[in-house]
């Protein structure tokens, strides 16, 4: 049985694991049931969309960022005030040597509104300075400054690296296109319609004019990048740990140099709408 049929008509996915993570994962009947091998645990679980999406990232955790199966647990208890929640984290990366949270990932709750604000009091009981949702489909990573404020960050610190490493590392127009070419991505039907549910979140806003503009915006980084020696490759369409008001005032003025380079597409007056939600698009 493939994984692909057992997430049909679910609101988890696949598009963000690799080929060859989705090949590591075997699937075996047990009383007719689909039933997998937990990466961690080593006992049969059956195999719901949740679960392969817990599985696939804990072979993401374990193969592309390199941390040790015992540094990982899963449904792991969390404590808040002395007290146990009733929800248990779906998978905790510990810190090394220690016992406490370094990353807690949430995959169980799909829709990205609740699987967020479940994710970030699991961290703030637990004091994790690393929370990441996912569904399969997207994936949102938050760096936890301190309790109840959260910032968007592009990735998750490998093994080797320090969580400053991430927040500081520039990327260049070399690193984008490795990356932009490893990533399984998802369809541009599914991309559209993604960030048209996002926009149209916004009361007001015209979906397909900001969208147009932070391509816009996007395409002038890259352009940049590419011809600006003073850019020195750095592409600054990323998230690097601002704040929300930081990252928009940033891609405010990429939007406004990219109108400065190719004149007559927007007028001088336009200015992009999107505020709290722009960390989706990036």
């Amino acid at each position: 049985m493939k994984i692909e049929e057992l997430l049909l008509d679910s609101e988890h996915g696949l598009s963000i694991f690799s080929r060859e993570l989705i090949d590591s994962i075997e699937i075996f009947l047990k009383d007719e049931k689909p039933y997998l091998k937990c990466m961690v645990s080593d006992k049969e679980k059956q195999a719901k969309p949740e679960e392969i999406v817990r599985q696939l990232f804990i072979l993401k955790l374990m193969r592309e960022y390199g941390y040790p199966k015992d540094r990982m647990a899963v449904e792991k208890e969390v404590y808040f005030g002395g007290e146990i929640f009733e929800k248990r984290a779906d998978i905790v990366v510990f810190h090394k040597n220690s016992v406490e949270p370094y990353i807690i990932v949430e995959v169980k709750k799909p829709n990205r509104k609740d699987g967020v604000q479940q994710l970030k009091s699991y961290c703030n009981a637990e004091g994790s300075p690393l929370a990441v949702w996912c569904n399969g489909k997207d994936i949102e990573i938050l760096h936890r400054e301190k309790p109840n404020n959260f910032i968007h960050i592009s990735d998750i610190p490998t093994i080797d690296q320090t969580l400053n490493d991430v927040l500081t590392e520039p990327w260049t127009f070399e690193k984008l296109t490795k990356e932009n070419k490893l990533r399984q991505g998802l369809s541009l039907r599914e991309v559209i319609e993604n960030l048209e549910n996002l926009v149209l979140a916004n009361a007001g806003v015209d979906a397909f004019d900001e969208v147009f503009k932070l391509i816009y915006a996007k395409l002038y980084d890259e352009f940049a990048a590419f011809t600006k020696s003073e850019r020195k490759d750095k592409i600054l369409f990323r998230i690097y740990g601002e704040s929300d008001e930081e990252l928009y005032d940033k891609i405010s003025m990429l939007f406004e140099q990219a109108k400065g380079q190719w004149k007559g597409v927007f007028s001088d007056e336009d200015k992009i709408k999107l505020t709290d939600c722009l960390h989706f698009f990036i």
